[in-house]
């Protein structure tokens, strides 16, 4: 599995996102010119409250993040409720991480409006994998699977990204529409 693309987020709120983005878009463009695969960035909105999400997601397109994430209801950190219904109802939002015990018609909502849904190797945001998956399933909503990498060693090599995907109850062809077709599918949509 070649990768063509990498998305580089950084977690922002009202407090740094007008200092934090355009580093970060000046060190995508620096990184991608220096290297073969593309170099994407983006802006995690974490810890915001809900009805704070559409205009904070607004301000870092407009700062030049070319995909948004929204940190979602983990089940390892207090995010406000209502977070994930705000988050697959904007249209500037491209995925929802760690979205906890998403209710069907919430998955159902990031479904119809573009959202994907992620699966992740982070420690403790992976424990509702098993949960995010059966609920894709059951409603059509697309998956990502992400390392949610802090630093270089968290990044997944192709056979534990597989092992992952496969542990949250993916066969081995859902885990090729999440590991390869779905972010081929984000990376032309952006």
């Amino acid at each position: 599995m070649d990768h063509q693309a990498i998305a580089i987020t950084d977690h922002v709120d009202w407090s740094n996102i007008d200092s934090i983005l355009p580093r970060l878009v000046r060190a995508c463009e620096k990184l991608s010119g220096n290297m073969s695969l593309q170099v994407i960035p983006g802006a995690e909105l974490t810890h915001v409250p809900p009805q704070a999400i559409p205009e904070l997601a607004r301000r870092a397109r407009s700062l030049g993040a070319r995909i948004i994430v929204v940190h979602g209801e983990t089940l390892v950190e207090p995010v406000q409720p209502g977070t994930n219904r705000v988050a697959v109802e904007c249209n500037e939002v491209d995925i929802l991480s760690h979205p906890g015990l998403i209710p069907a018609d919430q998955a159902e909502l990031a479904r119809e409006n573009g959202v994907y849904l992620e699966l992740t190797s982070r420690k403790g945001h992976c424990l509702s994998n098993g949960w995010v998956a059966k609920v894709a399933r059951e409603t059509g909503a697309k998956l990502l699977l992400n390392s949610d990498a802090h630093s270089p060693e968290d990044l997944l090599p192709p056979a534990k990204a597989l092992s992952v995907a496969m542990g949250a109850g993916l066969t081995k062809e859902e885990a090729e529409q999440v590991l390869v077709r779905n972010p081929l599918e984000l990376i032309k949509k952006l």
